[in-house]
């Protein structure tokens, strides 16, 4: 055979990559010397940035400068306010001091708050916070999203082709045995990051008020190792392209008891539409970037999501009050920690309260143990089963500094799926000759997506302003191995080793 039916997958290579463009500090516990992951940073006085889950975070070329300010808070820790010199002298470290309580400014009293009435504070005031303030903005974000594909289990083989002797048809498959033990050996995984600028409003139409979202984006990057699926929509292409090397393009083609339905017609034909079903709008880098951030929003929402459900079903969870911790600004909030009391519970966590009005500022949650989202298990009757066994995150809220409410600052928010595929597949060829190629196709292993969200500013704007902002087109740039250099210009989130490490094809 002249190609290999599939692209080989490439080797993670651990060549640290440095980042000599950028400033990188680390934020850590004074006493333990434990790194602190999410902390909060003002940079300038006007990034607002996160530390990485490794308590990193990195300056751009713009804030270079050794008098630049940094100010630093973390729940439960008195926040530091520092210059960008004096940070590069302490080996670019900033530490954090814990438990440091101001007992002069705060109310003391030996009475313990009431659990029931703070969390029946939070749920009422769901709506207050995170409905919305009907006012116009301007937010800049950063979004980041890994996904891979870690198989157990990966067979595909040509049962019969038509016009294939028994020797192509044994060279064929050796091949995709090559191909689908590689990936096996070193699973898939790739990272896309997107900078962009998105504007929200309540504008009037037909008389009534209606959202409206415009998404402007600065830049965006992918990089991952290999031509390779990364989930449910990468497979279904691959699978696509092995199954049409083995059709002829001018042909037609029934599809028997098969991954991508029972009655469709097919062929590789130009123009021919696949399928009897309606016709899918052409997807955009565009458009499935602001489905997918509109998406994102709407599922770190504390009063649209039911994934919470630990902050509206009070009677299917235990909550336990840990005490009352500084915040900023002379701040405060509670912190109560929650697990399942009722089967039907499914996560477990922790919960930063506002002491003054009961929002929830910040949020630690994953499924308890023993606990999945949802499933299906048809595997003898039909050869399927899925199940979503990983769901877990961290969220965190700002105050508007304009009109009421809260919004979202940070978020990441892991998932996990675990799926096994086991169908023939059968393409008829709608002639006299009534020619056939047939698969036997296995797949079984684990899906996992982490997408980490950032607002670095939030300006009020106007409707008007929205209305009329454009939505360009943009290309996305493909990385062949992290450079921080294309962020340079910007304070965006430092990533984490494993995205340092990650190297495509040369």
């Amino acid at each position: 055979m002249k190609q290999c039916l599939f692209s080989l997958f490439i080797l993670f290579f651990i060549i640290p990559i440095g980042t000599a463009q950028t400033q990188s500090i680390k934020i850590v516990d004074a006493s333990t010397g434990e790194s602190i992951p999410y902390a909060n940073i003002v940079v300038n006085a006007k990034d607002n940035l996160v530390s990485n889950a490794e308590g990193y975070f990195s300056l751009s070329e713009n804030n270079t400068s050794d008098s630049t300010p940094i100010v630093v808070t973390y729940i439960g820790y008195a926040p530091v306010q520092t210059t960008l010199g004096a940070t590069k002298n302490a080996e670019n470290t900033i530490k954090l001091q814990s438990g440091i309580v101001e007992l002069d400014e705060v109310h003391v009293t030996n009475v313990r708050p009431n659990i029931d009435s703070i969390m029946a504070g939070v749920k009422r005031n769901l709506k207050v916070h995170y409905k919305g303030n009907g006012l116009a903005f301007k937010d800049q974000l950063f979004v980041r999203t890994g996904s891979g594909f870690s198989p157990k289990k990966m067979d595909i083989e040509i049962t019969k082709s038509t016009g294939y002797s028994k020797q192509q048809l044994k060279e064929t498959n050796a091949e995709l045995k090559t191909f689908t033990n590689k990936q096996i050996q070193h699973p898939p995984y790739g990272f896309n990051d997107m900078l962009c600028n998105y504007y929200t409003a309540l504008v009037e139409k037909d008389g009534k008020k209606v959202f409206l979202p415009k998404l402007e984006v600065i830049k965006a990057t992918n990089l991952k190792n290999g031509d390779q699926p990364l989930g449910l929509d990468d497979i279904d292409e691959m699978g696509k392209k092995v199954f049409m090397k083995h059709l002829d393009k001018n042909k037609f083609y029934r599809i028997k008891s098969g991954w991508f339905g029972s009655r469709d017609t097919i062929s590789l034909k130009k123009g021919f539409s696949v399928g009897t079903g309606p016709k899918k709008p052409v997807e955009t880098p565009l458009t499935k970037s602001k489905s997918d951030l509109m998406n994102f929003l709407f599922r770190n929402n504390f009063m649209q999501n039911e994934k919470f459900e630990f902050l509206t079903e009070l009677d299917d969870y235990n909550y336990t009050y840990e005490g009352r911790v500084y915040k900023s600004d002379d701040d405060y909030v509670y912190v109560v920690s929650f697990s399942p009391d009722r089967r039907s519970a499914k996560y477990t966590g922790k919960l930063y309260i506002s002491v003054d009005d009961y929002a929830v500022v910040r949020c630690d949650y994953t499924l308890a143990e023993g606990k999945k989202l949802s499933g299906f298990n048809m595997k003898f009757l039909l050869g399927v089963k899925s199940a979503e066994n990983v769901s877990k995150g961290t969220i965190m809220y700002k105050k508007n500094s304009e009109g009421s409410g809260y919004y979202l600052h940070y978020a990441s928010m892991e998932t996990g799926q675990y799926i096994y595929i086991n169908r023939p597949l059968r393409f008829i060829e709608l002639s006299e000759a009534e020619g056939e190629v047939a698969f036997d196709f296995t797949v079984e292993g684990n899906m996992s997506t982490k997408t980490e969200y950032l607002n670095m500013s939030r300006v009020q704007t106007t409707d008007a302003a929205v209305e009329q902002q454009k939505e360009p087109e943009f290309t996305v740039t493909q990385l062949k191995r992290y450079d921080p250099s294309i962020w340079k210009d910007y304070s965006v989130m430092e990533p984490l080793n494993a995205m340092k490490q990650l190297k495509s094809e040369e």
